[in-house]
């Protein structure tokens, strides 16, 4: 028999093989009397053991309930430049992970693993795109891409929830949640990234590999779409001037008003910086600058030519539909 028990803030699985071990549960973890004659039936066991956990479970996770957040502090900016700064962390350390291995082109071509998944037309997906749309399968069952700030590669395929979902502030447009260009950061990603941080050949590490690409796209898709609430930020802190420009459908201009070449500069400079810092090895207290687990110029190089344009398209798409 399984019984579930609340422990320290978390539900816990416990396997009882009879009432006396739910009772003992229970007790040790203070949900029964020291002097508590222990069940004498599976149903008063069961009984109790629910509402234990019924008691004890966090609000957020209780079916009955909807939860909401309020994401409005977001567009302090502040915030928003603290939550990118965290974002550079996230996306050098997970490309140096992925730097340890082999490019594994097979990774990446179709019906060179044979994984069991087809599109539809009947062509065998790849082991990185079959592995990204079962990841986004499981994400999808507890919520992640209803957080505003995550857009999956698959959007088609989203499953239903296992969570109650949660009914976030009203920070963004409606709309926003249509913009999604990870089929553009899929294409960088393979066509310009992989080739610029992996060493070329095969070194059969093809699960690996697959498991730190998605690691590294989701962190990429989340960056660049991140730009929503950039936009949100700057329109509110300049609205007759965005409004203006929206109004004329005036792309260019939108485009050069949200650009800061003082700021892109100061980001480049300081991912390269990081990178690196973060891909140094260090013997016996000594570095060793020679050397570099991902090349510092590379990662500039992406933030230059990609993660900072694509932001920008996703803030200029996001302004045009601001006032529908």
């Amino acid at each position: 028999m399984l019984m579930l028990i609340a422990d320290t803030g978390a539900t816990q699985l416990v396997a009882a093989t009879s009432p006396f071990a739910c009772a003992r549960a229970l007790r040790t973890r203070g949900h029964l009397p020291s002097a508590h004659r222990p069940f004498t039936c599976k149903q008063k066991c069961s009984a109790q053991a629910a509402t234990a956990v019924q008691e004890t479970m966090p609000r957020s996770l209780t079916p009955s309930v909807s939860s909401s957040a309020d994401l409005s502090s977001v567009l302090a900016l502040d915030n928003i430049r603290q939550t990118l700064i965290r974002q550079e962390d996230t996306i050098i350390f997970l490309l140096i992970e992925r730097a340890q291995f082999a490019l594994n082109a097979a990774v990446y071509k179709t019906d060179a693993v044979p994984v069991p998944d087809f599109d539809s037309a009947g062509q065998r997906y790849s082991l990185l795109e079959y592995l990204l749309r079962e990841t986004e399968q499981v994400h999808g069952r507890i919520r992640r891409y209803t957080s505003p700030d995550e857009q999956p590669f698959y959007p088609d395929r989203v499953p239903p929830l296992v969570l109650p979902p949660i009914e976030y502030a009203q920070v963004l447009v409606p709309q926003a949640k249509g913009i999604n260009l990870n089929k553009q950061v899929l294409d960088l990603y393979l066509q310009e990234l992989m080739p610029g941080i992996t060493e070329p050949g095969d070194d059969n590490n093809y699960g690996s590999a697959a498991m730190q690409d998605v690691l590294c796209l989701q962190a990429l898709s989340k960056r660049i779409h991140y730009g929503k609430f950039v936009a949100e930020a700057k329109y509110r802190a300049h609205p007759e001037q965005y409004e203006q420009l929206i109004r004329s459908r005036d792309h260019h201009a939108i485009m050069s008003t949200l650009t800061n070449e003082d700021v892109e500069k100061k980001v480049i400079e300081r991912v390269q910086r990081k990178a690196a810092i973060f891909g140094q090895d260090i013997t016996d207290g000594q570095q060793q600058p020679s050397t570099f687990k991902v090349e510092p110029s590379t990662v500039a190089n992406l933030y230059e030519k990609w993660i900072m344009p694509l932001t920008k398209q996703v803030q200029v798409a996001y302004l045009l539909q601001r006032l529908d």
